[in-house]
């Protein structure tokens, strides 16, 4: 993510444009976002009164942390600072024709309660901040890129600067990239042949890093950095842009002899010290010369993604149909923090039922989103993402709130107790803050622990499934394996974690059911969980056929459309009143 993206993000998320600059630089000097917006914030006492922009503030402390003198005797290196100073406040006030201020540029005073009801309501700081972040940007960028030829110029070394090679790092690389982009401009201007985009990484890097340290991952990059450096003659231009992801742009005649340059850095690369690599590829073939540079690297990105998923290739050319996909991604995380703290995310029920009984004996809690300009987006749309960015947690435990004071909600008007079972994603089974999140939750909520059901699904790995199922059954959650029968390790999970209740999925049931042989397994595995005391739910019930036949081989509980759809707490609130005559012996998963 770019220094711009980054501050676009921080300021829809309603930073201030202070913490939103500083904390898109704040990754380049180590330092955290919460320690960069404690400090930003301290800084940004005139901006509040109206007076000199946020912009200038946080650019000159990342002015300071790169460029700053630290020895009260270097008369030097405080007068060259001092000089940077000048020069990007000169060039802000060039390019922003004279306006400094927030007075001038959002045209009202924030520093009176009223003026910023009005700039909120009007969205002044959406409409005329980015443009002073992208500007300030713009400058930091060229500056820090030039910083590095301004020590071969003066006496300062760049050994003399503060202990930190992050800092030194992340100047080498922006100087790095700033003359990578201007030698592929003047490629793209200067030739008439095909210019190929080609952006890769290594697959499960971190896995890498994870199995042979963080050093052996350093002299994996380092190797392919120098592999790079054979293999790119004149007009091939590479860069490693971060991390393990790299990109080259060349020159081609035909699409085969790009796909043959791809397989001569594979074969170079994809092996180091006999541990072997996959690299994804993803390329885009720049028909339009006039396309802004990032667009054109954006585009390579696009087509890098999608490779990733890909079993069938490891090298794939950008398609405009990954437009879609950036686009949404980009949409859902800028917007999916405002998704929480607005309440857009709503909690979604689907009914359990007991085929015999036909009355309710359990619900499903599940995730819906519900933006107040598209409209409903549904899981499938949203819920990859959060899960790669980490996002998942923070939907996760909203919904588990939900629950617990949905339940709550339910014991307080009378009504016969309803187990409610949500989702723990894979995300909690690698740390232990969800066990006392959940506890809290429980306490605070003043409902029985049995009440809240805890649903994991079944391909996630199995050595994480059973510590944290066994931390969490010590606890005394009643737990639910989800999708059984979609992946391998399903026996092995029930041998060694203690579930309560196996849930089977829809595409198992179905499968199953296509043939004499597939119902005698079915009938067999219902047996099997029978015999070990274990709970059935049958998923994705959706035909009277899969009724009558769960029925007659001993799956009473059910779930799916046949039934009910997932609807909202409300509706299914008033669907428990309905049903209010039920049992309580009907309501526990057995």
């Amino acid at each position: 993510m770019t220094h711009k993206e980054k501050a676009e993000q921080l300021l829809k998320h309603q930073y201030h444009c202070s913490q939103a600059l500083f904390g898109a630089f704040a990754e380049d000097f180590d330092i955290d976002l919460k320690t960069a917006f404690k400090i930003s914030t301290c800084f940004g006492g005139g901006m509040r009164q109206g007076g000199l922009c946020g912009c200038i503030t946080g650019s000159l402390l990342v002015l300071g942390m790169a460029m700053g003198f630290y020895d009260a005797q270097d008369k030097e290196l405080e007068i060259y600072g001092n000089k940077k100073t000048d020069e990007f406040i000169r060039r802000f006030t060039q390019q922003m024709n004279g306006l400094t201020n927030c007075r001038q540029i959002l045209g009202r005073d924030i520093s009176k309660p009223h003026e910023m009801a009005a700039i909120r309501q009007e969205g002044l700081i959406l409409q005329h901040c980015p443009h002073a972040i992208n500007i300030s940007i713009d400058i930091l960028e060229s500056m820090l890129a030039d910083y590095l030829k301004d020590i071969a110029e003066t006496s300062i070394d760049l050994k003399d600067i503060p202990d930190n090679e992050h800092l030194r790092g992340a100047l080498r690389n922006i100087s790095k990239l700033h003359d990578f982009r201007k030698n592929v401009n003047n490629l793209i201007y200067a030739s008439s042949k095909n210019i190929g985009f080609i952006q890769f990484d290594i697959s499960k890097f971190k896995i890498v890093n994870d199995l042979y340290g963080e050093k052996f991952g350093d002299q994996v990059l380092e190797f392919i950095i120098e592999q790079l450096k054979i293999i790119c003659q004149k007009d091939q231009f590479f860069v490693n842009l971060r991390g393990d992801i790299f990109m080259v742009v060349t020159e081609y005649d035909k699409e085969e002899d790009l796909v043959d340059f791809i397989r001569q850095i594979d074969s170079r690369i994809r092996c180091f010290k006999e541990v072997n690599l996959r690299l994804s590829y993803g390329v885009y073939s720049a028909s339009d010369k006039t396309m802004e540079l990032r667009q054109m690297e954006d585009r390579a990105t696009m087509a890098r993604r999608a490779a990733k998923k890909n079993i069938l290739t490891n090298i794939l050319f950008y398609k405009e149909q990954f437009k879609d996909s950036l686009y949404n991604r980009k949409f859902i995380e800028e917007n999916m923090q405002a998704a929480i703290s607005q309440r857009q995310f709503m909690m979604y029920l689907q009914p359990k039922y007991s085929i015999t009984m036909e009355r309710i004996v359990g619900a499903e809690a599940l995730v819906r989103w519900h933006h107040p300009e598209r409209g409903m987006i549904y899981p499938d749309n949203f819920i990859p993402i959060i899960e790669e960015n980490g996002f998942i947690k923070k939907v996760d435990y909203y919904i588990w709130a939900e629950a617990c004071r949905f339940i709550k909600r339910c014991l307080d008007a009378g009504l016969t107790p309803c187990p409610v079972s949500v989702n723990v994603s894979r995300v909690h089974l690698r740390d232990d803050a969800c066990i006392g999140v959940l506890l809290d939750m429980i306490n605070s909520s003043g409902i029985p622990k049995w009440l809240l059901e805890l649903e994991i699904t079944e391909t996630a790995d199995d050595q994480q499934i059973s510590k944290k199922a066994l931390q969490l059954k010590e606890e005394g959650f009643t737990l639910l394996m989800d999708d059984f029968g979609s992946g391998y390790s399903s026996l092995n999970i029930l041998l060694e974690t203690p579930f309560d209740v196996i849930k089977l999925d829809k595409k198992f049931i179905e499968n199953m059911m296509v043939s004499a042989k597939g119902k005698l397994i079915l009938e067999q595995v219902i047996s099997m969980a029978n015999k070990l005391d274990l709970g059935l739910l049958a998923e994705g019930v959706e035909t009277e056929e899969q009724i009558a036949l769960l029925k007659s081989i001993g799956c009473d509980h059910v779930q799916g459309y046949y039934y009910a759809k997932p609807m909202p707490e409300d509706e299914f609130f008033a669907l428990l009143q309905k049903d209010g005559s039920r049992s309580s012996e009907a309501v526990r998963l057995l």
